[in-house]
């Protein structure tokens, strides 16, 4: 329903469980059906924040909203997975709300017992058992995304299926599978696959969260002149101005060529970070040239 779940409840994203729960609560009491009968823009506004509340008061649920933004966390969760868990009847009682929280459901969004599972209700089944799995992905694949087939044996079988890595994952944060963990023993749904990621290193980028840096080395006489050189990007080479008088660790950015904008994080920068090469052999020309320039105060 909603394109933002914090905007839905007034909310900023580092939001307390409580401050969200009081959130709700709030709105929760101005538009439910009982104080709207008949009004049907409360009573999809009433959908909208017990749908942002049932992510948001979730721990699980909410990193993955955060990790995969809107777009990419619909595609792992389907409404039933969204509501799943979360006990509406507690806070209805709270604040004196009338009717349960399974009747208010099959009111809004129709069915019943026998037709649809309620997300105010408890589940009956137990869901199977979620399974982990470890995925290393190559360092540039963990930064822009993409698409990954990934090999697994699921209910006895070899499967093969094709996994989308969200850009800027990073080792350690986990991609959820619905329904390839294990079975329910109670006839309920199949647990999940959790891709728990690990990623490999690069031979000319490395990352500090959303930026990436590149080192390169340039020669005295170009850090005192200034020069131009090429450098690599995930998008290709490009080439930059080294200005004169530039100093060993001095950092040149990029802005726009890190990690790519995922979810709610915008696109990270490119630092270039400077090195000035020393040779260690010499010429005779050009120790010469040196001792004359360190006579010269250089």
């Amino acid at each position: 329903m909603a394109a933002d779940y914090y905007a839905t409840l007034g909310v900023a994203k580092n939001a307390t469980e409580q401050e969200i729960k009081k959130a709700y609560r709030k709105l929760a009491v101005k538009y439910h059906p009982d104080k709207n009968p008949g009004d049907k823009q409360a009573e999809e506004r009433f959908k909208e924040i017990s749908e942002a509340y049932a992510v948001l008061s979730d721990k699980e649920k909410r990193q993955h909203y955060d990790q995969f933004g809107d777009s990419g966390f619909h595609q792992r969760y389907s409404r039933e997975d969204i509501f799943q868990g979360t006990n509406f009847n507690d806070i209805f009682r709270e604040f004196g709300m009338g009717g349960s929280g399974e009747d208010l459901f099959s009111q809004l969004f129709g069915g019943g017992r026998t037709s649809r599972r309620s997300p105010f209700q408890q589940p009956r089944a137990v869901k199977g058992p979620d399974y982990i799995m470890k995925l290393t992905l190559p360092f540039r694949q963990a930064v822009t995304g993409g698409e990954r087939m990934v090999q697994l044996r699921h209910e006895g079988r070899d499967e093969q299926i094709q996994v989308r890595i969200p850009p800027g994952v990073e080792s350690g944060q986990k991609l959820r599978i619905s329904g390839k963990g294990g079975p329910s023993p109670g006839g309920g749904r199949a647990g999940d696959l959790l891709l728990e990621i690990q990623v490999g290193s690069d031979p000319v980028f490395s990352r500090d969260g959303n930026n990436l840096q590149h080192h390169i080395k340039i020669s005295f006489s170009a850090a005192c002149l200034g020069t131009s050189v090429s450098v690599e990007t995930l998008e290709g080479h490009k080439r930059i101005k080294i200005p004169a008088g530039t100093g060993s660790g001095s950092k040149i950015r990029l802005k726009g060529f890190g990690v790519p904008a995922h979810g709610h994080h915008q696109a990270g920068d490119l630092y270039v970070l400077v090195e000035i090469e020393v040779p260690k052999n010499m010429t005779d020309t050009q120790r010469k040239l040196i001792e004359e320039l360190a006579q010269n105060g250089l």
